[in-house]
């Protein structure tokens, strides 16, 4: 969410950037939550005229009753109910204007930044460097649950049957593999210096509307019924979440945080071929980084975050490239993204595993999460989050570059130890 303040000393730049996002059917909002904003701060300048003549008054009517003039104290008695009526209804006036401002402000986008590609959507996002080979075995490579198959390692008919489509039973050596996978990227990550964390899996309204925009929320979370709750999409929204309404103080930060947790997502809208199977689904689970630093410092971490990602998946030896989100693919909130794609030797093409993201100050000042400067000066922190690993989409890339013509799956020097020392593992 931008300073409303500043939407208001800058009109054309904030219209400019929805220009830029395509989203030009927005463009009325910023005339429109400025004439609110005067129409606010107008009801708010005679409230506080109303609430100085009441308490003068008040006091006039101390001083009259202590003299005896009661008839006249009882004059202006009836000045203090007028004027408290009168306050009553610029009250009301008040918080309606403030709430139209506020639902206006929520969906108008945060500004971009200036090294940003224009685009109107994902085909044209920027491809920015590749990393490590891709190749293409001498052997067909079959489709992922397929593969899986073949170590009896997938049930989607069960799943079916228990869940309904979207979901998945994973069993032996694919099962060990994916908790293998989660294990070793916290521990990557704890090695990078971020500090382990387990969050809360359901998150109030408050904090959904405070790490995403609406749209996201309405295609992504899943309610739970008659409560105030929902189940996470991702493990950065109740991570971001745990510093809401705080004050932290420049010495604590940054807070770099590894989370694991299971993600629930609704996954609207029609699937092609390439998205059966585990590629999209309703429930998975994510090993997550988020960062809370200072403004100034927020560029410096977004480029450490996602070269955490490529680094974790080349020692899988996954080859992945880096692809900048151009301004149509940006997400509301979001200041510049880029997304981690590997290889898939299968289908001969990269695909999306990861994505990481500088959202400048947007959630902290819709959270209230502030910075305490030495000087004793207040501002809002920047926020930033970034995937490690997502299985089972990731076994997909895992899975297909390591695959042996001999139907085997060759298991890393760095996933060993956490395979029970397995160099491979062998299909049924």
């Amino acid at each position: 969410m931008l300073d409303l303040k500043f939407v208001r000393e800058n009109p054309e730049i904030v219209k400019e950037n929805m220009k830029k996002k395509f989203q030009d059917s927005k463009l009325p909002l910023v005339d429109e939550v400025i004439e609110l904003d005067e129409l606010n701060r107008g009801a708010k300048q005679e409230g506080d005229a109303l609430r100085a003549e009441r308490n003068k008054l008040s006091k006039q009517i101390g001083t009259l009753m202590g003299q005896g003039k009661k008839e006249e104290a009882e004059e202006l008695k009836k000045k203090v109910t007028d004027a408290s009526e009168h306050l009553a209804s610029l009250e009301e006036k008040e918080n309606d204007l403030e709430e139209r401002i506020k639902k206006i402000m929520m969906i108008i986008p945060n500004i971009i930044d200036p090294s940003v590609p224009v685009g109107k959507d994902d085909s044209e996002n920027v491809e920015i460097q590749r990393y490590g080979d891709p190749f293409v075995p001498d052997f067909e490579i079959p489709y992922h649950t397929d593969i899986m198959e073949r170590f009896e390692g997938i049930d989607l008919d069960s799943a079916r049957k228990v869940a309904g489509n979207g979901f998945y039973y994973l069993m032996g050596d694919i099962a060990r593999l994916h908790s293998s996978v989660i294990s070793y990227a916290r521990d990557f990550m704890i090695d990078r210096g971020f500090t382990y964390c387990i969050p809360p899996f359901m998150i109030r309204s408050e904090v959904v509307t405070g790490v995403m925009s609406f749209a996201e929320m309405d295609a992504m979370m899943y309610k739970i019924e008659g409560e105030d709750l929902y189940l996470i999409g991702t493990s950065e929204h109740s991570m971001i979440g745990k510093f809401i309404d705080t004050i932290l103080p420049e010495t604590k930060l940054p807070q770099t945080l590894t989370s694991y947790s299971p993600c629930f997502r609704k996954e609207k809208g029609a699937h092609g071929l390439e998205e059966r199977g585990v590629y999209r689904i309703h429930q998975f689970e994510k090993q997550e980084m988020i960062v809370v630093c200072k403004p100034e410092e927020s560029m410096d971490w977004y480029e450490k975050l996602w070269q955490n990602t490529v680094d974790l998946f080349r020692t899988l030896d996954v080859p992945v490239r880096t692809l900048e989100c151009c301004s149509g693919d940006l997400a509301d909130l979001k200041v510049k993204s880029v997304d981690v794609e590997a290889w898939s030797p299968r289908q001969k093409k990269y695909f999306e595993v990861g994505s990481c993201s500088n959202l400048g100050d947007a959630q902290a000042r819709r959270l209230k999460i502030r910075v305490s400067s030495e000087d004793g000066n207040k501002y809002f922190a920047h926020t930033l989050n970034n995937t490690v690993v997502a299985p089972p989409r990731m076994l997909i890339a895992f899975l297909e570059n390591n695959l042996q013509a001999d139907g085997s799956v060759k298991i890393p020097e760095a996933l060993q130890p956490y395979m029970g020392g397995k160099k491979a593992i062998m299909p049924k």
